[in-house]
């Protein structure tokens, strides 16, 4: 079952010239955002961010031939301080335990490191279309550094709130958890071109010939009105 929602992704990455479009603007951000050095990638899917940082070691919990190796990001099989940066693309809120990883990225980043997510944003624009239209779930009233913030160890089941909660209304617990975990950048993203793809679906209302305006069109609105309208929230923390 995991195996052919790969394939099918890898699939409609290859058809969607607006998906694959998105997610350069993503990934690119995400890769500025990394510091020199050595860097982690989790739950690495597809296997699409070489293409921003060749060097990555990329890695997921399911096998696949462009991958480096299967590991769980709650139980990193790394030593202390083995990477200068651990990147996480739409990762988060499919963990069963955030607590966990949040532990495990302290303590395999180097001082200094960096862990950088690109997770969903739930805003006031954006929870109708979780909610109603995306096929993952969006529970508000779990606590995301509770026992488990899932239900179930799926690598395809998820709770896409976890991202926000964890990040907003219990950032002073996360803080207080992990305190070596320094917040440094916080950015809502994705008011318009995002939704319009249909993601991963195999619809979409966004031209490829037009994805790059309303690209730059986000890169206008979304410092402005991102935090009630956008889709996407990038978020780095350093370990101090």
């Amino acid at each position: 079952m995991a195996e052919d929602t790969l394939a099918e992704h890898r699939e409609v990455w290859a058809r969607k010239r607006c998906l694959r479009l998105i997610y350069r603007s993503l990934h690119q951000r995400m890769a500025r955002a990394c510091r020199p050095g050595r860097t982690l990638e989790l739950g690495g899917g597809i296997g699409s961010f070489k293409d921003y940082l060749p060097d990555v070691v990329t890695t997921d919990i399911q096998a696949a031939p462009w991958l480096d190796l299967v590991a769980d990001a709650q139980d990193l099989p790394f030593a202390d301080g083995s990477f200068d940066n651990i990147v996480l693309m739409d990762v988060l809120h499919h963990l069963p335990h955030p607590s966990r990883f949040l532990a495990e990225a302290e303590r395999v980043l180097v001082p200094g490191g960096r862990l950088v997510l690109m997770e969903p944003a739930i805003t006031p624009l954006s929870w109708p279309f979780y909610h109603y239209i995306h096929q993952e779930s969006v529970r508000l009233g779990v606590d995301p550094l509770g026992a488990a913030a899932q239900c179930s160890t799926d690598p395809y089941d998820a709770n896409q709130a976890v991202p926000t909660l964890l990040f907003g209304r219990h950032l002073a617990r996360c803080r207080e958890r992990f305190p070596a975990l320094r917040m440094v950048e916080k950015r809502f993203l994705s008011i318009l071109a995002y939704p319009l793809s249909g993601g991963f679906k195999r619809w979409t209302l966004l031209p490829g010939r037009v994805a790059d305006l309303v690209l730059a069109l986000d890169d206008v609105l979304s410092p402005l009105l991102g935090r009630w309208l956008g889709f996407r929230m990038l978020v780095v923390l350093e370990r101090a």
